[in-house]
């Protein structure tokens, strides 16, 4: 059996990991938000705990995260070239849709949570977990 890479076992990593926040953060709609992910039944309760205290958005995080760790795994750039379209897709659509339907549906707790908490990357200098958490 060949001897694996360091950049094979960090994808492979990197997948499991990400693959565990979409499956948590699916989880935490449905126990915390009394929803799901999908736009048809959507959370009824603003789901600001965990790692959403980091991101606002850990699912498009995760699934960006997957795609690249399987370009990573594969070598294939195609998958590259998926994860950054899948990426800007999703970003669009939180600009464009997401984001306003959220402000309509949850008001100032919504405008909270995004003073707060970054849209993608956790940013070490705020104070992310004690604000969004309250």
């Amino acid at each position: 059996m060949p001897a694996l890479s360091a950049l094979t076992v960090f994808a492979a990593t990197l997948w499991v990991f990400a693959v565990g926040v979409c499956i948590s953060c699916a989880i935490r709609f449905a126990v915390e938000g009394e929803g799901t992910p999908a736009p048809v039944d959507p959370p009824k309760i603003l789901v600001v705990r965990g790692i959403y205290r980091y991101t606002r958005n850990p699912m498009y995080v995760g699934v960006v995260s997957a795609l690249i760790a399987e370009a990573l795994f594969f070598s294939r750039t195609l998958l590259g070239v998926a994860a950054l379209l899948f990426f800007l897709g999703s970003h669009l659509f939180v600009i464009l849709y997401e984001e306003p339907h959220l402000r309509r549906l949850f008001g100032a707790q919504y405008e909270q949570y995004c003073r707060t908490v970054p849209r993608w990357v956790p940013s070490p200098g705020k104070s992310n977990r004690s604000r969004a958490a309250r």
